[in-house]
């Protein structure tokens, strides 16, 4: 199954939502549209995994690479809409500590900084 990636404005961020399955044929197109979004000057990330019904390691280390980057440019990447699998694979791996993890986008939207306060508190 291929990977389908369509970019739309949230509340306050900009939310990537993922459909197929992440793996290392797909992954790459994923850590290229995060890319893109950062180097467009997107600070506030939600990647929406309500479609992603498996991932692999190199899914997994896009996704982290892609925080780290994000992170450095004083940005957040938060993940929303995580079905069981790919939750597990979160959990495993300890990443969804570095990561969080939202129920849904509406949950992810909420939890981010507003412009007004970047602290997010």
């Amino acid at each position: 199954m291929g990977l389908l990636l369509s970019v739309r404005s949230g509340r306050g961020c900009t939310v990537l939502e993922v459909r197929g399955e992440l793996d290392m044929a797909t992954s790459p197109r994923l850590h290229e549209a995060l890319q893109r979004l950062i180097d467009a000057g997107d600070r506030q990330v939600v990647v929406d995994l309500a479609g992603v019904g498996f991932m692999d390691s190199s899914g997994l280390g896009a996704l982290v690479v892609m925080f780290k980057a994000l992170r450095e440019a004083g940005g957040r990447l938060v993940l929303a809409a995580v079905r069981p699998p790919v939750r597990s694979v979160l959990a495993v791996t300890s990443v969804d500590r570095a990561i969080r993890v939202h129920d849904d986008v509406a949950e992810a939207e909420a939890a981010l900084p507003t412009t007004d306060d970047p602290t997010g508190r």
